[in-house]
């Protein structure tokens, strides 16, 4: 497959493949360990994807083939989070990224190929997808580490596995297995590591083929279903639902599967 790279800066890696971004977490000596800079980096990159038209899906990776990201660099902590005010600019950064990602118009596939960990699973559990390689592990050690973990955290998770697993997973802080991360629900499916890009890379090209307005508006309701019901924002999604029947693209839905041909979207 093709790759076109915007930006190889470390220690975030950013291209897009087709129509397909890709965000690639890139400190593997330390199993992709989350520092400031990868931070503030990786939310740069998606602002930049969520611009950009021919990207209708963005899959987030980690460098090598030992980890997706394991939680956060402590050897980092003594320049960036020594001190008060270091450790609210790091939490400003993390929340930032996160924001980034929760609200992205547009479809996300998280590629787990080894240790899931604390961030890690947190930046997995961003997206809408997640395949996960069968050697993955994964866990929360906050209580390990005696870290506090803030609601909207414990609500993502709660949201995603129900309250019984959330009790799990953070009462006995132990690593979980990629099985046992699909029973949970973490994962939508687990595959052997061999596999794994065989998997995702046409998942994500598939989706990028379907009708970006269709998705877009799917996206819409899964970004409002995330936030308490008060804070809804019905008249959007019906917005962006309306504007996928008034578009080119409903037109040629339909003439391609009349004509029997596969249909070429363009967003419009």
């Amino acid at each position: 497959m093709a790759t076109q790279e915007l930006a190889a800066a470390e220690p975030i890696i950013v291209e897009r493949r087709g129509g397909v971004g890709v965000v690639t977490f890139n400190n593997p000596a330390r199993h992709n360990a989350m520092s400031l800079d990868m931070w503030l980096g990786a939310a740069k990159a998606i602002a930049t994807f969520a611009d950009d038209d021919a990207v209708r899906c963005v899959v987030f990776t980690g460098a090598g083939d030992k980890a997706f990201v394991a939680g956060a660099d402590i050897s980092k902590f003594e320049n960036e989070r020594a001190s008060v005010e270091h450790i609210e600019v790091y939490n400003d950064a993390v929340s930032a990224y996160h924001d980034t990602v929760q609200n992205l118009a547009k479809p996300t596939i998280a590629r787990i190929d080894g240790y899931c960990i604390g961030g890690g699973l947190a930046i997995a559990l961003d997206c809408d997808i997640r395949i996960a390689s069968d050697d993955s592990r994964f866990a929360v050690p906050a209580a390990k580490l005696g870290i506090g973990y803030g609601f909207d955290g414990v609500r993502r998770l709660y949201d995603i596995v129900g309250p019984q697993f959330v009790a799990e997973i953070f009462y006995t802080a132990r690593q979980f297995d990629a099985e046992e991360a699909r029973i949970m629900g973490l994962v939508n499916r687990v595959v052997p590591k061999a596999e794994l890009d065989d998997t995702v890379w046409p998942m994500a090209e598939r989706i990028a083929g379907n009708a970006p307005l269709s998705i877009a508006a799917v996206k819409h309701s899964l970004i409002e279903l995330a936030k308490p019901q008060k804070d809804w924002d019905l008249a959007a999604v019906d917005r962006a639902v309306s504007k996928c029947f008034g578009s080119a693209d409903y037109t040629e839905g339909r003439t391609a599967f009349m004509e029997k041909r596969k249909p070429n979207f363009t967003g419009t």
